[in-house]
């Protein structure tokens, strides 16, 4: 786990905008396209939902998968986004030890 790459990725509203919107994925992406929401959220519903372009979503996507906050899977020519919670955890256990 990197501690200072997760902290970069926090730093960005919208990052942590994401992963709000990808910790209860049913309340912020109604319609799942081509897959249910248990394998992740198609990149395409995130970037309706924060509004910006794809290019930039793209970036915030890989910002906070390098950091080991969110998985990726391609499923055909779509790429699915869910949140690590054992990393996520893992960060929570470790600022509450460390502060």
């Amino acid at each position: 786990m990197d501690i200072d790459a997760i902290h970069k990725a926090l730093a960005n509203p919208v990052r942590r905008q994401i992963l709000a919107w990808l910790k209860d994925p049913e309340m912020y992406f109604a319609e799942p396209i081509h897959q249910p929401l248990q394998v992740g959220v198609c990149a395409g519903l995130i970037e309706r939902q924060v509004g910006l372009s794809q290019s930039t979503v793209s970036a915030h996507l890989s910002i906070l998968t390098k950091a080991g906050l969110i998985t990726s899977q391609r499923v055909g020519q779509w790429i699915y986004f869910k949140r690590d919670e054992a990393v996520i955890q893992a960060f929570v256990d470790h600022m509450n030890a460390a502060l």
